[in-house]
């Protein structure tokens, strides 16, 4: 085996930049939609601003697996880090459900079909 291919094959045990970037758009989301807010109905955002920040988020996710070239087993480590941190952050499990879900959507779409500009 080549040095090439056998760096290659252990690049797909690595997981740090993935773990890493999961928590660190955690804590902007963090940020944007306190967990605490999550918990109390009568001061959740409008949908319409939900809807910006998580998409704002998901964006942001999808510029990480273009450029990082995250294939499919990348993508999956790269939601179940986003669900944990999301999950350890205090999120509703509604929250972290829904969250976890758009971003495997947005992952999974070409990238021709997501927007990345504002």
């Amino acid at each position: 085996m080549t040095l090439m291919l056998q760096e290659n094959m252990l690049n797909i045990f690595k997981s740090a930049p993935v773990a890493d970037y999961s928590r660190e758009l955690t804590a902007k989301l963090v940020k944007r939609y306190p967990p605490s807010l999550d918990q109390k109905p009568s001061q959740k955002p409008s949908v319409n601003r939900l809807t910006r920040i998580i998409e704002e988020t998901l964006k942001a996710a999808v510029e990480f697996q273009l450029k990082n070239k995250l294939g499919w087993l990348g993508k999956s480590k790269f939601a179940n880090e986003f669900r944990w941190a999301l999950t350890e952050a205090g999120y509703t499990k509604e929250f972290v459900d829904f969250a976890t879900e758009a971003m495997v959507v947005y992952l999974n779409r070409k990238p021709s079909t997501v927007r990345t500009e504002n």
